[in-house]
């Protein structure tokens, strides 16, 4: 299977080898059989094919042009730049082989005119046929290639979630607490912590990695990590979970925020004072903005792998489930901390059912 670097390459290929064909044709089925001499009609034939491919590149620019108003619009634009085209070619056509012959100017008839418009106007019709049913199917195959490629993305990141965001350690520390509670016959908070430790486990399993979630359940499973933690910090760890009214039932990708928030526990913990994290949804215009901050050491470099493996993940799902319509934007807070901003368009549950 060949392969070109973009669509703009095979493009021009496309354009080259059609009006080549369109040469060859022109010239095994009109010019050799008909009356002119081979002096007269190869030189015509050359500025008919160069005329034709100079006027669907300006067509091409034109078409990107109308693509940008509305569909009315848009519609009528591209009747009207094939007519004008058309138009300019058969003139063109008839002016180069009258000065072939030696005149100066001859008018055409109306049915030489009629019929050389015709064929102009159906070359050209063609070839925005043909431009457009390649275009909609590369972009088709793109969208085919982004889908599957955030299909992909999803479940290793799910996959990655089970074995580096809740990774061993996590793990351990969360049995110990459990069997410390245990040992000080603190049976009932032992059960609740094994309890959402199981639902928090559970989740990642069975959660399809490419499904969006609505604000209200991403905050509950969030919740139940935090309340996990909280059982091995106690009283060490403070963490605010704040949704702005409205925002509930917005949808952001499952699984987003809690390896970002497992990261500001393990790299900006300070002993020397209690942890803060605060985890906040607001509507900004057509955004859903999420912030998270934290009252720890900061980033200690510039660079995106400062965050970890749970930065790098989200940062790969936003781009490619969003197809940059998202920001994800963090820094060091003026007085001590970190903080992450997410900005991602508003979908609706109700819209997306």
């Amino acid at each position: 299977m060949i392969k070109l670097d973009s669509k703009t390459q095979l493009f021009w290929l496309c354009q080259y080898c059609g009006w080549a064909a369109y040469a060859l044709l022109t010239e095994l089925m009109i010019k050799l059989p008909g009356p002119e001499p081979m002096a007269i009609h190869l030189p015509h034939l050359l500025l008919d094919t160069c005329c034709g491919f100079f006027i669907t590149l300006w067509l091409r620019y034109l078409y990107a042009k109308a693509r940008q108003r509305s569909t009315a619009l848009s519609i009528t634009a591209h009747i009207c730049y094939l007519l004008a085209a058309s138009l300019l070619w058969t003139q063109f056509k008839w002016v180069t082989l009258q000065w072939s012959y030696g005149s100066w100017w001859q008018t055409m008839s109306w049915f030489d005119f009629g019929t050389w418009t015709s064929a102009s106007f159906t070359m050209l019709a063609t070839w925005t046929a043909g431009y457009y049913g390649i275009k909609i199917y590369l972009d088709n195959a793109e969208q085919r290639h982004k889908a599957a490629e955030a299909i992909n993305l999803a479940k290793e990141s799910q996959l990655k979630m089970l074995r580096y965001q809740l990774n061993p350690h996590f793990m351990f520390n969360s049995i110990n607490a459990i069997c410390t509670l245990i040992l000080k016959q603190d049976n009932s908070h032992a059960v609740v912590m094994l309890e959402k430790l199981c639902d928090l486990l559970r989740y990642g399993l069975y959660t399809d990695p490419l499904a969006k979630i609505t604000v209200q359940e991403e905050m509950t499973i969030l919740q139940t990590y935090v309340d996990i933690e909280q059982c091995r910090f106690q009283n060490q760890l403070q963490v605010k979970i704040d949704c702005q009214p409205g925002c509930e039932q917005l949808l952001i990708p499952s699984l987003l925020l809690q390896p970002l928030v497992e990261n500001a526990l393990k790299h900006g913990t300070n002993t020397d004072s209690k942890m803060a994290v605060t985890v906040s949804f607001s509507r900004q215009q057509q955004y859903l903005q999420i912030m998270i901050s934290d009252n720890g050491s900061g980033f200690q470099h510039t660079s995106s792998s400062a965050g970890g493996i749970g930065m790098k993940n989200c940062m790969e799902r936003l781009q490619l489930i969003y197809s940059g319509n998202s920001t994800f934007s963090y820094g060091n807070q003026p007085h001590g901390g970190a903080w992450i901003c997410i900005n991602l368009p508003c979908e609706h549950a109700e819209d997306s059912r």
